[in-house]
């Protein structure tokens, strides 16, 4: 967020791909935090209302867990950062269901591609769009010789079973 020039790439990217893949939304919806920024740039390039949900419900007021306004039927794109395992991801999802929008999509910027997401967008019948992905990453970072081919393996291990790792 910090870069003009990357924002407008992120939000063209976000743009393009709402365009092509999840056309005539009413609401724009960034996820918390990280999806807050970008939805909100998408939002005011497509002309669209933006909202934002929560990761949890306020303490105090209204204890919303979805901010702006959101009618019954309208039909939302979801903007989020990362998508690890997908938990945070569809709980946003959920909470426009629940609220009354129609999801027809999200889109992140990234994705490790985790197989416990891929299930659980499938599982919640909600189609992941990203800019980019665990594979482009390792595909450029070799190209660029930031890491080694002699590090794949390893990469590519850690990718199909990552909780293995965080020991």
């Amino acid at each position: 967020m910090s870069y003009p020039d990357v924002r407008a790439i992120l939000r063209d990217g976000f743009v393009k791909t709402i365009d092509q893949k999840m056309p005539a939304p009413d609401v724009i919806a960034g996820v918390a935090t990280g999806g807050i920024g970008i939805g909100a740039l998408v939002a005011e390039k497509m002309g669209l209302p933006f909202i934002y949900i929560r990761s949890s419900a306020k303490n105090h007021g209204m204890q919303n867990l979805i901010e702006g306004v959101l009618t019954e039927g309208q039909k939302v794109v979801v903007i989020e950062d990362l998508v690890s395992t997908g938990k945070s991801s569809l709980q946003a999802v959920e909470a426009i269901r629940e609220a009354g929008g129609k999801v027809i999509g999200m889109s992140a910027i990234f994705t490790y591609g985790f197989e416990v997401a891929i299930k659980a967008f499938e599982k919640a019948n909600c189609k992941l769009y990203t800019l980019t992905d665990y594979n482009i990453l390792i595909k450029r970072a070799i190209a660029a010789k930031y890491i080694d081919k002699r590090d794949l393996k390893t990469l590519i291990e850690w990718r199909l079973v990552p909780d293995k790792w965080k020991k």
